[in-house]
C-alpha cells in the first residue's frame, strides 16, 4: 500500500520476517554483537557507575544480571545490563550513524527471554530485527538526531528495542504499530553529558533496553500508540531531529534484501567511535619511533560533525576532567595512542587520564575543519605532527579499524572479550564460553538458557 505510514511498513516486515533469509554475515555479526556485549557488561559491573545502576535497580526476579548469581526484575536485568555493556564506550557501533545496537538491543532481548519463556528461535529473530532497525534508523536520522542535542543510540534505541521484543514475541500487525507508536513516548537522552563527563551517556543504552520492552508489553496488551509515530507533524524525528520532511528510504526500502546488520563495526579502542582513526594514525607515528617529546604541534584533520562532541571547547578537551570525558576527548584519545600504544580500558582510568606525558601531547593537539571529510558515511583519521627539528610527519587511517572495510575477525573480537573479562579480574576464558553460547542461540538451535550468563 502506498499510503502506509512507516510503521506499518514496518510491521508489516516484521510479521513475515523469515529468518532462512537472513544472510551468514548477519547472523555472524549478531552472534559477534552478542559476545562483545557480555564481555563489555561483565568488566564493568563493579565500576562506581556499574554499582550504582545495580543499586537504583534492586527489584528481585529471575533474570539474569550478566556475571552475578543474585537475580533481577526483567526490565531490571535489561536496564543493568545496557548500562554497564555500554559504560565504557567499547561496544559495537556503525557507521553512517554511531548507534550503539548490542547494549540496547542484546540486554532487552534476552531479558524479554527470561519474562517470557522464549525460546532461541524467537530470541534471535528479535535480535536480528531489533539490529536492523537500528542501524537503519541511523541512517535515517544521519547527524541531525546528534545536532538537535538528543543521543542516538538512546532515542533509536527505545524503537529498535521494542521492535525487536515484538518481533519476537511474534506480534500481529497491529500490536506492533501500537507498539512502535508507543516506544516514540518512551524514547529519550540529551547529550549534555559531554559538559564534565558525568555518566548519563552510560544509563542510555540500559534505559532504551526496558522502554523498548515496556512498549512491546503495552502494545501486546492493546495499548494504543499512533500510527504515524516516525513521520508525523510532531513525530519521533519532527521531535528528535529536524523539522523537515525526512527520507524513510534507508529505512524501509529493501527490506529483507539488503542487511545493515551484516556490516557492524567493533571497537578496537574503549572510546568515542569518531576517534578511532586517529588513534590508529598517532600509535603509526609512535611506531615510527616517534617520542612525544620530539613534537611540538599536531593538527587532526575532522569532520564538521565531529566538532561538538570530540574537539570542542579545545581547551577543556585537551584536560578532560574525567576518565569518561577523556573518551570524548580528540586530543586525549590522540595523546594516549602515541604515548600508550593503545587506548583500551587501561588508557581510561583517574590515574591515566593525569598522566604528566599524556596531558603534555594532548595540549599540543588542535584541529581543522576538512569540508571533504566523509564524516558519517566514512569514519577517517589524519594526523599531521611537527617536530622540533622542523620535520613535518603525517599519517592518515582511511576508515575505521573495526568497521566495515576493515573488520576485526572472530578470534580479535574474542581476545577482545577475554582482555575485558581479565582487566576485571575475571576468568578470560568465559569468553570462549560466551562466543559458543552466542553462536548456538544464533543458530536457533537449544534453549535460550540466559541464566548460564551469570557464571561468566
Amino acid at each position: 500500500m502506498t499510503d502506509s505510514t512507516v510503521s506499518e511498513r514496518l510491521a508489516d516486515w516484521i510479521v513475515a520476517f523469515d529468518p532462512a533469509h537472513v544472510p551468514e554475515a548477519a547472523v555472524a555479526g549478531c552472534a559477534d554483537t552478542i559476545l562483545d556485549t557480555v564481555g563489555l557488561t561483565v568488566a564493568a559491573l563493579e565500576t562506581d557507575y556499574g554499582r550504582a545502576v545495580r543499586a537504583a535497580f534492586p527489584d528481585t526476579g529471575s533474570a539474569t544480571v550478566w556475571g552475578l548469581a543474585e537475580g533481577r526484575a526483567p526490565e531490571a536485568a535489561a536496564a543493568i545490563n545496557g548500562t554497564c555493556g555500554h559504560g565504557e564506550d567499547y561496544d559495537n557501533t556503525f557507521e553512517g550513524c554511531p548507534v550503539h545496537s548490542g547494549v540496547v538491543i542484546v540486554p532487552a532481548l534476552l531479558a524479554a527471554a527470561q519474562r517470557y519463556g522464549l525460546a532461541a528461535p524467537d530470541v534471535a529473530r528479535g535480535i536480528v530485527v531489533g539490529i536492523e532497525v537500528m542501524c537503519r534508523l541511523g541512517l535515517v536520522a544521519d547527524k541531525a538526531v546528534h545536532k538537535a542535542g538528543f543521543h542516538p543510540t538512546a532515542v533509536l534505541g527505545a524503537m529498535s528495542a521494542a521492535a525487536g521484543v515484538a518481533a519476537a514475541l511474534r506480534l500481529d500487525h497491529l500490536a506492533i504499530r501500537n507498539t512502535l507508536g508507543v516506544a516514540g513516548s518512551m524514547a529519550s537522552g540529551i547529550i549534555e553529558y559531554l559538559a564534565d563527563g558525568t555518566s548519563t551517556k552510560r544509563l542510555h543504552a540500559g534505559w532504551a533496553a526496558q522502554s523498548g520492552m515496556r512498549a512491546a508489553a503495552l502494545g501486546a496488551a492493546g495499548f494504543t500508540g499512533p500510527s504515524t509515530v516516525f513521520e508525523g507533524s510532531h513525530g519521533f524525528f519532527h521531535g528528535f531531529s529536524s523539522p523537515r520532511a525526512t527520507d524513510f528510504a534507508p529505512l524501509i526500502d529493501d527490506l529483507g534484501t539488503r542487511w545493515e546488520a551484516s556490516r557492524l563495526a567493533f571497537k578496537p579502542f574503549a572510546c568515542g567511535t569518531m576517534t578511532q582513526p586517529y588513534i590508529d594514525c598517532a600509535i603509526d607515528l609512535r611506531r615510527r619511533g616517534i617520542a612525544p617529546e620530539q613534537v611540538v604541534r599536531i593538527t587532526c584533520d575532522v569532520g564538521e560533525g565531529t566538532v561538538h562532541r570530540l574537539w570542542e571547547p579545545l581547551a577543556l578537551k585537551q584536560v578532560p576532567p574525567t576518565p569518561y570525558a577523556a573518551k570524548f576527548s580528540g586530543p586525549y584519545c590522540v595523546a594516549a595512542g602515541w604515548v600508550w600504544g593503545d587506548a583500551g580500558l587501561a588508557q581510561f582510568t583517574e590515574t591515566s587520564v593525569r598522566d604528566p606525558r599524556a596531558l603534555a601531547l594532548a595540549a599540543k593537539v588542535s584541529f581543522r575543519i576538512d569540508p571533504e571529510n566523509e564524516y558519517p558515511a566514512n569514519y577517517t583519521g589524519h594526523v599531521r605532527a611537527e617536530l622540533a627539528d622542523g620535520t613535518v610527519v603525517e599519517s592518515r587511517a582511511p576508515c575505521m579499524r573495526g568497521g566495515a572495510k576493515a573488520p576485526l575477525t572472530r578470534p580479535e573480537i574474542l581476545a577482545k572479550a577475554r582482555a575485558n573479562l581479565s582487566f576485571a579480574g575475571r576468568d578470560p576464558s568465559g569468553a570462549d564460553f560466551l562466543a559458543g553460547w552466542a553462536d548456538e542461540l544464533m543458530s536457533g538451535h537449544g534453549t535460550a538458557d540466559v541464566g548460564k550468563l551469570a557464571l561468566c
